[in-house]
């Protein structure tokens, strides 16, 4: 995944609405939600949630599938994965990431 990728990625998680749906989408897993489902979740008018669910699929973050008359919306997990490697990629140049418990006392 490159920057720009991330960037975009990023950038469309950054709403909290969005953020609500794609978090939404990975508890459920594979089996996806229907826009239905999600509007129940999140309790938005059906065009606010078209738009959002468009912003999060042109980010790469989740995907859509028809199912007979129904709509299936899934979270990407490879996309969510590609961004959290590139996160991590050159983590703590090898050390430990977690900061060491500090035994001071703040006053």
């Amino acid at each position: 995944m490159d920057q720009t990728e991330v960037i975009a990625a990023l950038a469309a998680l950054a709403h909290p609405l969005r953020l609500q749906v794609f978090r939404a989408l990975v508890v459920v897993g594979d089996a996806g939600l229907t826009p239905g489902a999600i509007q129940q979740g999140v309790g938005v008018a059906p065009a606010t949630l078209s738009f959002h669910l468009k912003e999060l699929m042109n980010a790469g973050l989740i995907s859509q599938e028809r199912a007979s008359r129904n709509l299936i919306y899934r979270a990407d997990f490879a996309a969510m994965n590609a961004v959290l490697g590139y996160l991590t990629e050159n983590c703590c140049q090898g050390q430990a990431c977690a900061p060491a418990a500090s035994t001071a006392c703040c006053n």
